[in-house]
Formats: C-alpha cells, structure tokens, sequence
C-alpha cells in the first residue's frame, strides 16, 4: 500500500515538475541540441509546388492549402471526420472519392454520393475497431494499384503508428500529403523528437513539403530562441510535382486563415528559408 501511494506522489510531482518546464521552458526529460532540431525544421522548408496553392475547405479550421493538382487522382482517403468536411467536400466536387473513416461518429456531417464511409479508427494494426492504411485502400480499391491519391490526415497524435505503419509501395502513391502533426512544442524532448524525424524521415524519401500552416489554438511556446508550435498543418507533395531546387517564401501565404479565433499566429522564419 504504501509503495502505490509513493508512487501516485511521485508521478503527480513529476507532472508537476514538467508543468512548470513547459512554462518556463526547461524539462526533467533528456533534451534534444538546437543544432539538431534546426536542422529537422531545414528539411522541412517549404518548396515550391509545379501548380500554385489552392485552398480547399473551410475558412477556418478542416481548410487546407495544396496545390491546384488534381487531374488524374483518384481517390482521397481522410481518416478523422469529425464535424468538419468542406475539404473533403470540395475534393468530391472535382469528381473524386473520398474515403473517410472515424469510429468515433456515426457518419459525416455533410452529404456527398461521392463520400464512402467506414466507422473505424485508422491504426498499425487491424480489428473490428482499427485498421491501417495499406488494409484500407486494398478493401475499397482493390482492382486499383497504380493511381495516384491524396492522404489527409487529422488524427489527434495517432499520425506517428499510421506513418510508420504504412508500406512505402503505397506512400509512394499519395500525390498530396496534409497531414497536422501534434504536441510539435515538445520538439526539444529527446522522446518526442524520435519519432517526429523518424516519420519526417519516411515522409521525406519521394515527398517534399509546399506548405507549412501553424495553428493557432494554442500561443506557440519560444525555445532556445525557436517559435515551436502545438500543431502544425505541413502539405507534403511527391518529388516529380516539385520544384525541387526552389523555396517558398511567402508565410502566411494569402490563401492562409487562423483556425481558430484565437490571436493569430504566424510562420517564424525559421521555418523557412
């Protein structure tokens, strides 16, 4: 009994002790070199897409940037539905299908007879709950393993099992990539900045980001002089859309909105080159 009650104490201090790190900007947890972390944040400059950024969705939140490419694509896979579809919407209008899933409601808020709609969560491994992403796109496209496609991915930190889950084959056949990375303040935590450039890492072998978009429901938090930010909305485009020796530097990008009504939050430069 008393070595639970020690170690409750001991836990509740140490969340305490790291509490107080995230305000003040120091950690119990072993730390990450700046030189190290800039240099992750340079392989992420944005480049400058074939076709110019367009934005599909909404104003605000569930509203992304990716450029005007969509000929030839045949579906969208956007796992994480919640309340908010006009990205999806607006990708269905151009013709394509988009498959969603989201075990945590019942179906879409929005109609569209080119949305199809699975209730499960997307995971690293497969059961009446989960599925990954490779078990998806063979269960609904089966007779399809060429095409081009689009991943859009929100799913609240769970993007790092789904990344490192998916099989490079069908990486490779994502055109778009918009994926929100979690929790990216953490970038300085030894543990966290693992698995980020693991999946930066995989990400980066045939795609190159076009467009970064930090959200603003959250004040950023500034770390050995880096503007680190909760959440991050990056646009990933495949190598052979890319101009691959230009940089973006127009942030915000006109087509930007904050998502929330939050004061706004802008791109610091360290973000791009």
């Amino acid at each position: 009994m008393k070595r639970v009650v020690y170690n409750r104490f001991r836990n509740l201090i140490f969340r305490f002790i790291n509490a107080l790190g995230s305000f003040f900007d120091f950690s119990v947890t072993s730390r990450v070199e700046k030189e190290n972390v800039l240099k992750l944040i340079e392989l992420l400059h944005p480049k400058i897409s074939n076709k110019p950024l367009i934005r599909l969705g909404p104003a605000r939140d569930g509203g992304y940037l990716i450029p005007d490419d969509l000929e030839g694509i045949s579906a969208c896979f956007s796992p994480g539905v919640d309340l908010e579809s006009g990205f999806e919407y607006n990708l269905a209008e151009h013709g394509i299908n988009v498959y969603m899933c989201d075990y945590t409601v019942e179906k879409p808020k929005l109609y569209h007879p080119n949305f199809h709609f699975i209730k499960k969560h997307l995971s690293s491994k497969n059961n009446d709950q989960f599925m990954t992403i490779d078990t998806w796109v063979n269960e609904v496209l089966p007779n399809d393993k060429s095409s081009d496609l689009i991943l859009q991915m929100d799913i609240e930190g769970f993007e790092f099992e789904c990344i490192f889950s998916l099989s490079q084959s069908l990486l490779n056949r994502f055109r778009i990539i918009v994926i929100e990375f979690h929790e990216i303040h953490r970038l300085f935590d030894k543990s966290y900045f693992k698995f980020f450039k693991a999946a930066i890492e995989k990400l980066l072998e045939n795609h190159s980001v076009v467009h970064i978009h930090p959200n603003n429901i959250k004040t950023p938090k500034k770390i050995n002089g880096i503007e680190l930010y909760h959440f991050m909305e990056f646009t990933f485009v495949r190598n052979d859309h890319v101009k691959l020796e230009s940089f973006s530097k127009e942030f915000p990008n006109h087509l930007d909105r904050d998502n929330t009504f939050n004061k706004g939050v802008i791109l610091s430069n360290n973000w791009f080159r």
